[in-house]
């Protein structure tokens, strides 16, 4: 739940880590303040992106976001009042709501009955305050299902279809919208889609989940063997959604006021380097373990 859309923490200008940790920790503070401190485990780096796009886009977009140190600096005040980031607050809630939806649906578990409960209360004020958002999450994972079902075995295909039907509710929360900004972020779902789909092989193989990827595939020896055999496949694949992204950015890249060396890094050194290791097979979604050692590494350098 955590993302791909991040920055190469070690190619930042120690300006731009700031900024960048700085923008992902007042994305845990809007959820905290609105929806209640367990909903800051709903915090990702997707919708930090998001975040930073929309807000760096934005007439009344806040550059400066004070940061704080210490273990429970989640318990202090937003920085930032913003429109733009406590819709994405909600935004973010409502779509891990459906999130846990669909993994129930696929495979149900302890782990997303308990996330259920434990969100269930700033799920549902998430719901009171934005229901058109609650309503486009809805259908974009029922037209995912319905794709699923049929047995679509293109990921790209999948992908686009899934990432287009949320973008309302995006185009919803922005000030500022084209054909660019929708693109940019039709794309970034689409890309996201392929790589969890290539990163959960071996996991929705031993649940006999969906996976594009395995659809129509005889044999299955293992995500490590799928992926060398069709390593040259995955990865034309990943590069022209990847070439859709960054053409898109760079459309509105003019358009942003400020955080564009943070958004430089993530587009074009970040999010291919998650691409890399997922075609790799290295560890690329982030669990607590690597989720704690990248919040160190944003931390240790201040």
């Amino acid at each position: 739940m955590f993302g791909y859309v991040i920055p190469l923490y070690n190619a930042m200008s120690a300006s731009d880590l700031n900024a960048y940790r700085s923008c992902y920790c007042e994305s845990c503070h809007q959820l905290r303040k609105n929806f209640g401190i367990v909903s800051t485990a709903a915090v990702n780096y997707d919708m930090t992106f998001n975040s930073i796009i929309l807000n760096a886009m934005s007439d009344n977009g806040i550059k400066d976001q004070n940061m704080r140190n210490g273990m429970i600096c989640i318990l202090g005040k937003c920085t930032s009042d913003s429109e733009i980031l406590k819709k994405i607050a909600g935004y973010t809630l409502l779509l891990t709501k459906w999130e846990l939806e669909d993994d129930r649906n696929d495979n149900p578990s302890l782990r997303s009955n308990l996330a259920s409960v434990a969100l269930g209360r700033a799920i549902r004020k998430a719901e009171r305050m934005y229901p058109e958002y609650d309503e486009h999450v809805r259908k974009g994972f029922e037209t995912l299902r319905r794709m699923e079902e049929s047995g679509y075995s293109d990921p790209v295909t999948i992908g686009r279809t899934f990432a287009s039907s949320l973008v309302p509710a995006m185009k919803d929360i922005a000030d500022i919208w084209n054909d660019s900004t929708e693109r940019l972020f039709t794309s970034l779902g689409t890309m996201i889609y392929i790589m969890d789909a290539a990163d959960d092989l071996d996991e929705d193989h031993m649940n006999g989940t969906f996976n594009p990827f395995l659809a129509g595939c005889d044999e299955f020896a293992g995500k490590d063997s799928f992926l060398r055999k069709n390593v040259y496949a995955v990865t034309d694949m990943i590069g022209t959604v990847m070439k859709d992204v960054q053409s898109s950015y760079f459309e509105i890249r003019g358009s942003m006021r400020f955080h564009k060396g943070v958004t430089d890094n993530i587009i074009y050194r970040g999010i291919p380097d998650s691409a890399r290791r997922v075609i790799s097979c290295e560890c690329s979604k982030p669990n607590l373990s690597s989720m704690m050692s990248s919040r160190v590494l944003r931390r240790e350098r201040y």
